[in-house]
Protein backbone atom coordinates (compact mmCIF):
# COMPACT_ATOMS: atom_id res chain seq x y z
CA UNK A 1 0.00 0.00 0.00
CA UNK A 2 1.41 3.35 -1.00
CA UNK A 3 2.10 6.27 1.31
CA UNK A 4 -0.70 8.15 -0.43
CA UNK A 5 -3.15 5.35 0.30
CA UNK A 6 -2.18 5.37 3.96
CA UNK A 7 -2.76 9.08 4.17
CA UNK A 8 -6.16 8.96 2.45
CA UNK A 9 -8.30 8.48 5.47
CA UNK A 10 -6.22 10.72 7.67
CA UNK A 11 -8.27 9.95 10.69
CA UNK A 12 -11.55 8.63 11.89
CA UNK A 13 -13.17 10.85 14.35
CA UNK A 14 -16.27 11.17 16.30
CA UNK A 15 -17.15 14.19 18.37
CA UNK A 16 -19.83 15.65 20.54
CA UNK A 17 -20.82 19.29 20.27
CA UNK A 18 -18.59 20.06 23.23
CA UNK A 19 -15.61 18.99 21.17
CA UNK A 20 -14.66 15.89 23.14
CA UNK A 21 -13.13 13.35 20.81
CA UNK A 22 -14.49 9.89 21.49
CA UNK A 23 -12.62 8.04 18.77
CA UNK A 24 -9.74 8.95 16.51
CA UNK A 25 -7.43 6.96 14.31
CA UNK A 26 -4.50 8.49 12.49
CA UNK A 27 -2.73 7.02 9.49
CA UNK A 28 0.11 9.54 9.64
CA UNK A 29 2.38 10.45 12.50
CA UNK A 30 1.53 13.56 14.51
CA UNK A 31 2.60 14.77 17.93
CA UNK A 32 -0.02 14.96 20.65
CA UNK A 33 -0.02 18.75 20.39
CA UNK A 34 -0.57 18.58 16.62
CA UNK A 35 -3.46 16.15 17.11
CA UNK A 36 -5.11 18.45 19.64
CA UNK A 37 -4.78 21.41 17.29
CA UNK A 38 -6.08 19.46 14.27
CA UNK A 39 -9.03 18.06 16.21
CA UNK A 40 -10.00 21.47 17.57
CA UNK A 41 -9.83 23.03 14.11
CA UNK A 42 -11.92 20.25 12.55
CA UNK A 43 -14.45 20.46 15.37
CA UNK A 44 -14.81 24.18 14.80
CA UNK A 45 -15.29 23.74 11.05
CA UNK A 46 -17.79 20.89 11.25
CA UNK A 47 -19.96 22.07 14.14
CA UNK A 48 -20.30 25.67 12.95
CA UNK A 49 -21.02 24.78 9.32
CA UNK A 50 -24.53 25.67 8.18
CA UNK A 51 -26.71 22.59 7.66
CA UNK A 52 -27.80 23.82 4.23
CA UNK A 53 -24.27 23.19 2.92
CA UNK A 54 -22.93 19.79 1.86
CA UNK A 55 -21.18 17.49 4.29
CA UNK A 56 -17.92 17.87 2.35
CA UNK A 57 -15.47 20.66 3.08
CA UNK A 58 -11.88 21.36 2.04
CA UNK A 59 -9.36 21.23 4.87
CA UNK A 60 -5.75 22.14 4.12
CA UNK A 61 -4.64 19.70 1.40
CA UNK A 62 -7.41 17.23 2.34
CA UNK A 63 -11.17 16.99 2.35
CA UNK A 64 -13.41 16.52 5.40
CA UNK A 65 -16.46 14.32 5.03
CA UNK A 66 -18.81 14.22 7.99
CA UNK A 67 -22.21 13.05 9.15
CA UNK A 68 -24.13 13.90 12.28
CA UNK A 69 -26.01 11.28 14.27
CA UNK A 70 -27.91 12.78 17.20
CA UNK A 71 -25.25 14.85 18.99
CA UNK A 72 -22.28 12.97 17.53
CA UNK A 73 -20.25 13.97 14.50
CA UNK A 74 -18.40 11.28 12.55
CA UNK A 75 -15.70 12.84 10.40
CA UNK A 76 -13.25 11.42 7.88
CA UNK A 77 -10.31 13.31 6.47
CA UNK A 78 -9.40 12.02 3.00
CA UNK A 79 -7.37 13.00 -0.06
CA UNK A 80 -8.99 15.66 -2.24
CA UNK A 81 -9.21 13.22 -5.16
CA UNK A 82 -11.14 10.57 -3.22
CA UNK A 83 -14.79 9.92 -3.93
CA UNK A 84 -16.85 11.84 -1.36
CA UNK A 85 -19.93 9.65 -1.66
CA UNK A 86 -17.99 6.45 -0.99
CA UNK A 87 -16.68 7.83 2.29
CA UNK A 88 -19.98 9.51 3.14
CA UNK A 89 -21.70 6.13 2.87
CA UNK A 90 -18.81 4.49 4.72
CA UNK A 91 -19.61 6.63 7.74
CA UNK A 92 -23.20 5.42 7.63
CA UNK A 93 -22.11 1.80 7.31
CA UNK A 94 -19.76 2.22 10.29
CA UNK A 95 -22.62 3.60 12.40
CA UNK A 96 -24.85 0.71 11.30
CA UNK A 97 -22.10 -1.74 12.30
CA UNK A 98 -21.84 -0.13 15.72
CA UNK A 99 -25.61 -0.17 16.09
CA UNK A 100 -25.87 -3.86 15.23
CA UNK A 101 -22.91 -4.88 17.37
CA UNK A 102 -23.99 -2.97 20.47
CA UNK A 103 -27.74 -3.11 19.86
CA UNK A 104 -28.84 0.50 19.50
CA UNK A 105 -25.43 2.05 20.10
CA UNK A 106 -25.09 5.10 22.32
CA UNK A 107 -22.22 7.34 23.32
CA UNK A 108 -21.56 5.34 26.49
CA UNK A 109 -20.94 2.22 24.39
CA UNK A 110 -18.23 4.14 22.57
CA UNK A 111 -16.68 5.42 25.78
CA UNK A 112 -16.71 2.20 27.80
CA UNK A 113 -16.15 -0.24 24.93
CA UNK A 114 -13.63 1.76 22.91
CA UNK A 115 -11.50 -1.36 22.31
CA UNK A 116 -14.45 -3.05 20.58
CA UNK A 117 -15.16 0.10 18.57
CA UNK A 118 -11.56 0.10 17.35
CA UNK A 119 -11.87 -3.60 16.56
CA UNK A 120 -14.87 -2.84 14.31
CA UNK A 121 -13.04 0.09 12.75
CA UNK A 122 -9.99 -2.07 12.02
CA UNK A 123 -12.12 -4.73 10.33
CA UNK A 124 -13.76 -2.06 8.19
CA UNK A 125 -10.74 0.09 7.28
CA UNK A 126 -7.19 -1.04 6.56
CA UNK A 127 -4.48 1.62 6.39
CA UNK A 128 -7.15 4.24 5.79
CA UNK A 129 -8.82 2.38 2.94
CA UNK A 130 -12.17 0.62 3.02
CA UNK A 131 -11.28 -3.07 3.09
CA UNK A 132 -14.70 -4.66 3.58
CA UNK A 133 -18.23 -3.43 2.95
CA UNK A 134 -20.29 -6.46 3.93
CA UNK A 135 -21.91 -5.85 7.30
CA UNK A 136 -22.37 -9.54 7.92
CA UNK A 137 -18.73 -10.35 7.14
CA UNK A 138 -17.43 -7.58 9.38
CA UNK A 139 -19.78 -8.43 12.24
CA UNK A 140 -18.93 -12.13 11.98
CA UNK A 141 -15.18 -11.35 12.19
CA UNK A 142 -15.68 -8.97 15.11
CA UNK A 143 -17.86 -11.45 16.99
CA UNK A 144 -15.22 -14.14 16.48
CA UNK A 145 -12.52 -11.79 17.79
CA UNK A 146 -14.77 -10.75 20.68
CA UNK A 147 -15.09 -14.41 21.73
CA UNK A 148 -11.30 -14.63 22.03
CA UNK A 149 -11.20 -11.86 24.65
Amino acid sequence: ISHQARARAERRKQRRRKGKTRLSKYYRTYTDDEKIKIEAEIHRIVTTRDQKFTNFVEFKQYKLIYRRYAGLFFTLCVDVNDNELVYFESIHLFVELLDQFFGNVCELDLVFNFNKVYMILDEFFLAGEVQETSKQTILHRVQDLDKLE
